[in-house]
């Protein structure tokens, strides 16, 4: 069975043959081809985002905004890698070079993303000018709001969620 198929399917069965061979909970998604209609924001039905349990309005002291936070929680590339690779293919992108795409948690670890659910990931562009690059400067923004008490965590998230590219304004942060 090939790693589409299981990016895509989730009958007990699939999911089960999916933990022997991909990433844990790859088979998350709903079909088997991911639009580009919606870039810079990834496909919804592909990425949709998910959250990490562990970081709460209440525990952003001792999690996100606690300085290298995010190191204890990212997924090694040798785990992000094989989900890049799929989901280069699943999002039909014609340059298939990994180089020139960063595997993005769509809500950033940041920002109480999920590290490793694949419904959190995917194989985010550098090219353009709205791409990977500058969509880290916006999280990190948002986070330091977050942080300083200027936005609660689920109004910051639910504002990357919707749209990255609107996220400062829509929060009023600049």
């Amino acid at each position: 069975m090939s790693l589409t198929t299981l990016r895509f399917v989730a009958p007990a069965a699939v999911l089960a043959l999916a933990c022997a061979v991909a990433p844990a909970g790859h088979a998350s998604t709903l079909s088997s081809t991911c639009s580009q209609a919606d870039l810079p924001l990834p496909d919804p039905a592909c990425t949709p985002g998910a959250l990490n349990p562990d970081v709460t309005q209440s525990s952003i002291g001792s999690t996100i905004c606690v300085s290298g936070w995010t190191a204890t929680v990212r997924p090694p590339t040798s785990y992000t890698n094989a989900l890049k690779r799929q989901g280069i293919l699943d999002y039909s992108y014609t340059d298939t070079s990994m180089s020139d795409y960063e595997e993005d948690h769509f809500l950033p670890l940041e920002l109480g993303g999920a590290p490793k659910d694949p419904r959190n990931l995917w194989p985010e562009p550098h090219a353009g000018s709205k791409n990977a690059y500058s969509k880290d400067a916006v999280e990190n923004a948002v986070k330091k709001a977050v942080c300083a008490g200027q936005v609660t965590l689920t109004a910051a998230q639910n504002a990357m969620l919707t749209d990255w590219t609107t996220a400062k304004s829509v929060l009023g942060i600049g």
